[in-house]
């Protein structure tokens, strides 16, 4: 039987932030006498907040993890549906739902996040065949503190330290770790085999996934920062970054590559529908009254990302549609492919071997 050391150890051996909501539901299932462990997180769009069960894990075997960027949004429970959970973070503390009756089987519930200043949201949800005991709270406890602390820790590593967005190194690490894995695994097999799963894991087809970088950019940056001077300027990239927060997916990938570029990492079915994204955020950024300084635009691209990617060569291509969008007008968007299909760009890949560092 593993120790709580040992599970700790784990905990704290991470560099992936990702993966930390499976390591503490593992260590649960591990340590204590329990049936089912789940840790959701509150995600939403378009001011919609609903459920996504990240990890769920049963003691017996069995369970499944979910990729933020690869849900179907509209399928997931709305957040009033899950009462519960709806309690614990409402009380922010220790909820109980004995759903056989008071001295039967019942679920735990307790937010996944305590600190007030996060604006993340989620609950981790404990199964059992009675309450919990004082010293399995405290055995939860620790785990969940050291959870917190690995958190928080590799958040701000994560971020960029003016805006709060995610940084250039997330974009490599999500890059090779999650995207890149997926489209090789995808390549050439056949799309609609079935995943083997494991005991209890609901079955589900494969399909081809769509993944696509954008990258903005502020209009006249250097001209404003000039104008108005270092402060206001700043304020201004702030006020961007808040508008990419509250127009984008909570589950889309927010990057600010620094000065005054941006990028939004998603998962999306349809070139059609990554235009209509970026087209509503650049909509939203015309309209919005900056103060001391008054209408500002962005132009951004986007292209898909390809086996053969890595993230600089994508950006590269992102940011080629952008410069096109800035030196026919400014504030519009486009998408790379189109521009190459309407004969606007050449495809570097096919006129070169050179890559430029």
């Amino acid at each position: 039987m593993t120790s709580l050391t040992e599970h700790i150890i784990k905990l704290t051996d991470h560099r992936d932030r990702d993966l930390l909501e499976l390591t503490l539901a593992k260590a649960m299932v591990k340590l204590l006498p329990i049936d089912r462990v789940v840790i959701a997180r509150v995600m939403s769009e378009e001011g919609v907040k609903r459920w996504l069960d990240i990890a769920t894990l049963d003691a017996r075997g069995g369970g499944k993890v979910q990729d933020p960027l690869r849900v179907e949004f509209d399928k997931l429970p709305l957040l009033e549906d899950e009462r519960y959970r709806m309690r614990s973070l409402q009380e922010r503390g220790l909820v109980e739902h004995a759903w056989a009756g008071e001295n039967g089987p019942r679920i735990s519930y307790m937010p996944l996040f305590l600190d007030s200043r996060n604006d993340e949201e989620g609950v981790i949800e404990v199964h059992s065949g009675s309450s919990l005991t004082q010293p399995q709270l405290d055995v939860i406890g620790d785990l969940h503190h050291v959870f917190t602390n690995m958190y928080n820790l590799l958040a701000y590593s994560d971020r960029d330290a003016l805006t709060g967005l995610l940084n250039r190194k997330s974009l490599d690490d999500t890059f090779y770790h999650a995207v890149l894995d997926e489209l090789g695994e995808l390549e050439g097999a056949d799309k609609t085999r079935e995943v083997v799963v494991a005991p209890g894991q609901e079955r589900r087809h494969r399909v081809p996934p769509n993944y696509w970088l954008g990258a903005i950019s502020v209009d006249d940056f250097g001209a404003m920062s000039d104008k108005h001077g270092h402060l206001i300027a700043e304020e201004v990239l702030l006020l961007v970054a808040r508008i990419m927060n509250n127009t984008f997916r909570t589950y889309d990938r927010l990057y600010r590559f620094g000065g005054k570029q941006f990028g939004v990492l998603m998962h999306c079915p349809d070139e059609a529908l990554v235009l209509a994204a970026f087209e509503r955020f650049r909509a939203n950024v015309e309209k919005f009254n900056f103060p001391q300084v008054g209408r500002v635009t962005v132009s951004a691209g986007f292209t898909r990302i390809t086996p053969d990617d890595s993230p600089s060569t994508s950006l590269e291509r992102a940011e080629r549609a952008v410069d096109y969008a800035q030196h026919h007008g400014k504030n519009q968007v486009f998408s790379h492919p189109e521009l190459l299909r309407r004969g606007l760009l050449v495809d570097t890949n096919k006129v070169g071997e050179i890559d430029v560092f």
